[in-house]
């Protein structure tokens, strides 16, 4: 195969075939927007997007969600010659009411915080105890859990 070079700007010979060549200059300098076909895609995928968001929004689907608070506690057994107590130490992460926490484990059903409408945060101590002051009858190897009650998840858990 014998090429040939153009013999004028915009061709060249291949064997007796003419095949016209690019000008880069043209192609560079030609001011004519992208296709409408492709343009019409884009717009329609846009709406699309457009129209899933704001429908998520107003339908709710990202709408509130109830969170158990992430709390570093820890638990440490009191016995006591009077009675028998649970103390709860927040050691770091989220603040939480106590009136959203239920009891749970091995405890005594009757098993309730000494002051239930505490915000318990960084640094504070919260205490289990029996039904109206009473001592709980807890020992070491007693499992305690702590439900949050706005979504039944577990907040902490451990054995004493």
């Amino acid at each position: 195969m014998v090429i040939i070079p153009p013999l004028r700007r915009g061709c060249f010979h291949l064997g007796n075939t003419r095949i016209p060549t690019m000008d880069l200059k043209k192609l560079f300098t030609e001011d004519r927007a992208v296709s409408p076909v492709i343009g019409v895609i884009l717009m329609v995928a846009i709406t699309v997007i457009l129209a899933a968001v704001i429908g998520a929004f107003v339908l709710g689907l990202g709408g509130d969600v109830d969170e158990t608070p992430q709390a570093s506690l820890s638990f440490e057994l009191n016995d006591t010659d009077d009675d028998v107590n649970v103390d709860i130490e927040h050691r770091g992460g989220d603040s939480f009411n106590l009136t959203n926490v239920d009891i749970a484990g091995d405890l005594d059903d009757d098993a309730e915080f000494t002051n239930s409408s505490q915000v318990l945060s960084t640094g504070n101590t919260a205490t289990i105890q029996g039904d109206s002051g009473n001592g709980l009858e807890a020992s070491s190897g007693d499992r305690v859990r702590l439900i949050w009650t706005p979504s039944g998840n577990t907040l902490a858990s451990t054995t004493l």
